[in-house]
């Protein structure tokens, strides 16, 4: 009888146990999703596609800071913090004090740094910008050729393409000359890496691990190792959105054979001096989680640096292994003690309540906002809930250019004549909340003229929205828009 009532009714059984998981699993994402608007997607998506939403939620929507997943990586960053905290609280409160005509109203964005993440602010710096491909792979190669000690490289994307084997060479014959050589890449984002790729590196020297290695019906996918990080004997440092490949480089000979890509504009930094501290304990950081061992604090690693440039940095680093969403919060600080001018730069604008809110509270108080986004981005997902945003900004008095030269990819903000940040961070709340991400906080007024010019010329490529014409172009667009912009906090 049982078997009979099964075989007449297992519709309706599959839909209650369907119906009575997609319950449980909704249960799971109110009670560890922090973000309102992140628990109010991740529901949408359970119940509108019962099935399909539940089996997303458990790739992608695992609270990572909840379940400690990281709790390894967690660990070893506090064991260095520990040993380092006093050196580092020193050098912050005496850099602020000496270097207070320059920070000036920024204090407190110093201040909340180090607190949060124990990052400090650094003098004696010689930052240099970096405009695309271009600039940054000629300045990179020449630093990694005149390694002495070691090279720690970490990136997002990493290809086995021509600028990717004329890297890997280097690294390779470095590593053979005796320089120590530690590799980290993104097992999602470099996942075109082939093993005959790594083993040949490996078999020269080269010390090479995945961050946090994707397995099926894991959600490590959806936590992404970003961050861009270069570190040459302790005393030089890149930073930036650039990764290596040849799409990053608008010369011929990289885009021979693909000649559909667009025009690549990007934007890194090359660091010399105590600003690249911070950069390799990061970097330590990481490995020490990649690698399983435990990096010493030595002299080597961290040599006394005798440079006499001007500009000030301090690096803002978060990810799921943060207490908060550090990043975020120093973007937010930025916005709201600006004065006279904000200018951002980002490919993907999907902005939280706090980022959008001050973005409004900022223009409506007279500051100059301007917002640089793709004309097209490469997900046309992202494009509409993008899209979603602008009108209330133009509203308050937002000024948007999207840019049409080809894909801007920088990721970059230029605060009053005094603060600039570029780094890997977008504006979006997937940078904010699921990806290990690194900015370089930059106190200079040369760096801030340089990519503040950067930022004009960029908009002279860019078609600026007018905010009645942005009022017009349709409902179907705005229906899109909407629908799209209610499960952005997952894209």
């Amino acid at each position: 009888m049982v078997l009979q009532f099964l075989k007449d009714h297992w519709q309706s059984i599959a839909i209650v146990i369907l119906y009575g998981l997609t319950a449980l699993v909704a249960v799971k994402a109110l009670m560890e999703t922090r973000s309102t608007s992140k628990a109010l997607a991740y529901l949408l998506l359970l119940f509108f596609i019962p099935g399909l939403g539940v089996l997303i939620y458990l790739l992608i929507g695992v609270n990572r800071r909840v379940n400690r997943i990281y709790s390894r990586k967690w660990l070893s960053n506090v064991r260095l913090n520990e040993r380092l905290k006093e050196y580092l609280r020193r050098e912050n409160r005496e850099t602020l004090l000496e270097h207070s005509d320059l920070v000036r109203n920024k204090t407190g964005i110093a201040r909340l740094l180090f607190r949060d993440t124990l990052a400090p602010i650094t003098s004696d710096n010689e930052v240099k910008l970096l405009i695309n491909g271009e600039e940054k792979f000629p300045a990179l190669m020449e630093a990694l050729r005149a390694a002495q000690h070691h090279i720690h490289l970490e990136y997002y994307i990493f290809e086995e393409d021509i600028i990717g084997r004329e890297v890997m060479d280097i690294l390779m014959e470095k590593a053979k000359a005796g320089v120590e050589v530690r590799f980290i890449y993104d097992d999602f984002g470099s996942s075109d890496i082939n093993r005959r790729f790594l083993r040949k590196m490996r078999a020269a020297g080269v010390e090479v691990y995945p961050f946090y290695k994707i397995r099926l019906l894991a959600n490590r996918l959806n936590y992404r190792n970003h961050r861009k990080i270069v570190v040459i004997d302790g005393h030089t440092g890149f930073i930036g959105g650039i990764n290596i490949a040849d799409r990053y480089i608008n010369e011929p000979r990289f885009r021979e054979a693909h000649p559909a890509w667009p025009f690549w504009r990007d934007t890194h930094l090359r660091i010399h001096g105590q600003g690249v501290h911070t950069l390799q304990f990061l970097f330590m950081g990481d490995w020490n989680f990649c690698a399983d061992t435990d990096l010493p604090i030595t002299q080597d690693f961290f040599p006394d640096i005798d440079v006499k440039g001007e500009d000030l940095v301090q690096i803002a680093a978060s990810g799921p292994d943060s207490e908060r969403s550090s990043i975020m919060l120093s973007f937010l600080a930025a916005i709201n003690r600006a004065e006279r001018s904000v200018y951002i730069t980002t490919p993907y604008f999907i902005p939280n309540d706090a980022i959008f809110n001050a973005l409004q509270q900022a223009a409506l108080s007279g500051v100059d906002v301007r917002l640089l986004v793709p004309g097209e981005s490469d997900s046309r997902m992202v494009n509409s809930a993008a899209a979603s945003y602008y009108e209330p900004l133009l509203a308050c008095g937002v000024r948007i250019f999207r840019y049409n030269k080809g894909f801007v990819h920088a990721k970059t903000m230029v605060v009053d004549d005094n603060l600039s940040v570029v780094g890997t961070a977008n504006m979006d709340i997937r940078s904010f909340d699921f990806n290990f991400e690194v900015n370089a906080f930059v106190y200079s007024t040369g760096v801030n003229w340089q990519l503040s010019e950067a930022f004009l010329q960029d908009c002279l490529y860019a078609e600026e929205l007018n905010l009645q014409d942005w009022r017009d172009r349709g409902r179907w667009a705005r229906f899109t828009e909407a629908v799209v912009r209610l499960v952005s906090p997952l894209l």
